[in-house]
Parts: structure tokens; sequence; C-alpha cells
């Protein structure tokens, strides 16, 4: 038996499908580059990363942080995934776009061609129907059924276009996170809401023997688990090889983001039954029994070779917030490290230019890296931090050519979801010492358990680690909208053109 929720990491608005004994789920990544994470399991239970859809969405400047711009909270988001003879097929919206992109691949692994398709579907679902026609159903609080050309390339002139489900009852959030299904005749339609009544997020679905006619259902599932009244509910369902059926839904656990939840259900007299409770330990078959996943985080020595193009591609676990600037960073010009400079002056963490991180994770996690800081300009900063709108950090600094660590945070002003840390304001420092030498050894660690999201930062002293500053609480806010990330990180406040050089950075996920 394995713990249900059976990742603790931020994999939001999941869809999952199964092609013969392989399961793909996919998540929303926003802001973070390469995008659209396709996870692989044999089991539902243990995942790895199968393929990222793009690496670049349009290079807009916000999605480069040019300009005072950003896409925090927007880019991709709630993304459908189907499998549809012999070719997969991703759609999703951009939220600073305000365009629906689709993607589509021979395998999993890509390349994924990218097109366009007219109009703006929020939370929407593919339905490749058997009589060859193709839907999408999308919306907010009023669920659009839109028939599509056979291109796709936008809607059918004369085709299907209706609502099937709308609320009917006070609510704080409309229906959306849209599943659309066809099984054994039937259409069945997920979603999401938080009714007024219900008070925390739950799953509804609605069902109908045509298209033409009355979607009927309501709520099927609510559950926290126990956990601070926070609703398990949002996203897609599949059915194993043995035919069992089970849902891939997400809850909200503070600042380590959104985390993936198990739920098992059947279907009786046309409806699916879920259980009155998600099961805390989970067990499902493998279709490849001892198979080895590679983690979904991890360490680098940031040794790498190019491709026969000059081209390197880091390992999965990594993405740049926002879309990186190549031409600022390596890590071929000193074997060993990745390499930071800086191309343009920034107030503050939140506009750095290629931060790479990966997902905090809990129960608890930390990362350890030496950094060399040798090539710092006054007025930069270059370390190891949380990356969330309440980020906190631990840094090397020049002034006036004398080296200090820092320890630096952005508070909230209250611990509510709401409210915009996305601002040119410092973060305040809290801590601020002396160094004689350029080369430190920092660590980060973050403690989830029970919403603590506390995080701490060190340096090593000699043998020993000392903490640097307070111990400070993250605060999942919408600003960013995703779970906070460990990165690594450099910008300059005064000058241009200094550097940072990163490596032997360790990774551990703490029970």
């Amino acid at each position: 038996m394995y713990p249900n929720p059976m990742i603790w990491a931020d994999f939001p608005d999941l869809d999952v499908i199964r092609v013969e004994d392989t399961y793909y789920m996919v998540s929303t990544t926003m802001h973070m580059m390469p995008g659209c994470v396709i996870l692989r399991s044999y089991d539902l239970i243990h995942w790895e990363v199968a393929s990222y859809v793009y690496d670049v969405l349009d290079n807009t400047p916000a999605q480069r942080l040019e300009d005072g711009q950003h896409i925090y909270g927007q880019g991709m988001w709630a993304p459908t995934l189907r499998y549809h003879k012999g070719k997969f097929y991703v759609i999703f919206v951009a939220n600073d776009t305000r365009r629906t992109y689709l993607y589509t691949a021979d395998s999993v692994s890509g390349p994924w061609a990218k097109q366009y398709i007219e109009g703006f579907y929020h939370d929407c679902s593919l339905l490749f129907d058997d009589d060859g026609r193709t839907y999408l159903i999308y919306g907010n609080a009023e669920i659009h059924l839109t028939e599509l050309k056979e291109d796709l390339s936008g809607p059918k002139p004369g085709g299907l276009n209706r609502i099937i489900v709308k609320e009917s009852e006070p609510y704080h959030l409309g229906y959306e996170g849209a599943h659309f299904y066809k099984i054994d005749g039937r259409y069945y339609a997920f979603f999401i809401h938080i009714s007024k009544a219900a008070g925390r997020r739950t799953q509804a679905c609605f069902a109908a023997d045509s298209l033409e006619g009355e979607f009927t259902g309501g709520e099927v599932f609510n559950d926290d688990m126990g956990y601070f009244n926070s609703g398990v509910a949002q996203g897609g369902i599949v059915d194993t090889p043995d035919g069992k059926w089970v849902a891939v839904l997400f809850q909200d656990h503070g600042a380590v983001g959104r985390i993936p939840v198990l739920v098992p259900l059947r279907f009786e007299n046309g409806f699916p039954v879920f259980p009155k409770e998600a099961p805390k330990m989970i067990e499902l078959p493998s279709t490849r029994p001892g198979y080895s996943y590679r983690p979904l985080v991890g360490s680098d020595d940031f040794h790498y070779t190019p491709d026969e193009r000059g081209k390197v591609r880091l390992k999965d676990v990594w993405q740049w917030n926002h879309t990186p600037d190549d031409a600022l960073w390596s890590v071929t010009d000193k074997p060993g490290v990745y390499r930071i400079r800086s191309g343009k002056l920034s107030p503050n963490l939140t506009f750095a230019v290629n931060t790479l991180t990966q997902r905090a994770m809990g129960p608890a996690c930390e990362a350890t890296v030496t950094l060399d800081g040798s090539g710092l300009k006054d007025g930069d900063y270059a370390g190891l931090c949380f990356l969330i709108g309440t980020y906190g950090l631990i840094a090397l600094t020049k002034e006036a050519g004398r080296s200090y660590l820092v320890m630096l945070a952005r508070e909230p002003q209250d611990r509510s979801i709401f409210g915009n840390l996305v601002d040119e304001k410092p973060g305040t420092e809290f801590a601020r010492i002396p160094v004689f030498g350029d080369v430190v050894t920092l660590k980060a660690a973050g403690n989830f358990v029970n919403n603590a999201d506390e995080c701490m930062f060190y340096y090593r002293d000699g043998a020993d680690w000392k903490q640097l500053g307070i111990t400070h609480k993250m605060i999942y806010k919408l600003d960013h909208f995703m779970g906070c990330r460990i990165g690594l990180f450099l910008f300059s406040t005064r000058e241009i053109g200094g550097t940072a050089d990163f490596s032997d950075f360790q990774y551990q996920v703490l029970s």
C-alpha cells in the first residue's frame, strides 16, 4: 500500500489517459518553461516525466520578463489530453495571450506540432465521438458544448453549439475544470465547483444519452481527507486494463501547491459512484511490475554534453521561471557548473531571468548548492531560493567590493490566497554577514507538514550548517497561483554583466 495523495508536489488541473499498458497525465505549468508537462506511469501511483509539450510558448515580452511584464498566474492552464487514431492531442488556453493552443504528436516524446484554435475555451475538454465528429466543452458556471471543424482549427459552421450545464445554486466558484467522456454510449461531463452550501471544492458530474439531450446530475464527491477543509476535486478519470475506474483529482496543500489524489469509482445505472472518502492508502496493479521510475525531483552535477546541433537539454526535473535567455546561461562554459550572467537590471527575485527551478516536495525537502560568486558585481544577488509570491532566499551579494551573505524574504500582508506581491518592491533583509572569499555552500530547507509552509536557509561554516535569518512562513496566493519552487538565481540591481557559477546541486526529499 502507498500513501494517498500519491505525489506531494504541485501538479494541478490534471487530465489522464491510458494508451494500452501506459498511463499519461498532463498538468498546468503556467509561467514555467519548458511547459505542459506530461507524466507517465504503469500503476497510477508512481510517475516520471515523459515529455514537455513545448520548450517556449509564444516568446512574448511578458513571457521573457521584459520591461516589467510577466505571466505569473497566467500562461497555460488546465490542459486536455487525448489519444485518437494513433496520435496524441493536447489543448489548453494561455491566459496571458488569450489564445487556445492545439499540440499534436505521433509519440508522447514528440516532436509536438503547434497550431491555434479560433476562440478561447476556458478549462476545456476534448471529445472525439464515434461518428467522427469532435467537440469541446468549456466555461465557468455556464458550460458550453461546441463542435469543432474536422481539422480542429475552430468552431464548425452550423455545428452543435449549446449550453449543457448551468449553475443554479449560490456559489463561490462556478462549474469549471471540465472533463468530457463517452462511456458505453453515454456522455459524462465532470466539473469542480465551490457551492456556498459546501464551502469547499467538490466534484460534480452530469450525464446525458445524447449531445442534444438534457444533462442531469450534480455533486458526486465531497471530501477533504481530514485536511483543513481542503476539498479533493478537479481531474480526469481513467480505466485500468482490468476494467476498474480511478479519478485523478487534486487537493490544495498550502505553499507546496495543489497535489494529486487517487479516488476509485464505479458506474451504477449509468452514473459514477464515488466513495464517501478518498483512501489514505492505495494500491493498484502495475502493468509493468518492477519498473524503475526516474524521480520527479533530483540532484545535478551539471555535466552535460551538447547534441549534434550544439544544444544542451537539462534534466527534465528542471524548469525555468518564464522563458530563459539562452545567451545568458550555460552548462558548457565550465563543465560541472550552471552559469548565469545578468543581462538586465531587476528589482527583486520575481523579475530575475534564468532562475532555474524544481518543485518543492513534501512532507519536507532540502537542497544544497555550491556558489562561486567571484564574478558578481556590486548590487548583484545570487543564491538559493524558494520561489513563490511570498518568497524566501539566501544570497551572496557585493557592496563596495566586499562580499556578504544575506537572507531576504517577501512578507505577506495577510494569510489569505488573495493579494498581489508581484511588484518592484525589494525583499526584506533579515540577516547580513560578511564573507571572506567568493565561494560558499548554501542550503534551503522547506517543511510542509500540516501546512507549516516554512523555509529556512543555511550556509556551511567548516563542518557545520548555520542558519541565516528567520524561519519564513510562505503563503500560497493567486498572484503566482503555483506551489513554491526551489530555485537557483542571479539578479542585478545596479549594473549588468555579473556572473554566478552554481555546482554540486543536491536535492533530498525528507520523510
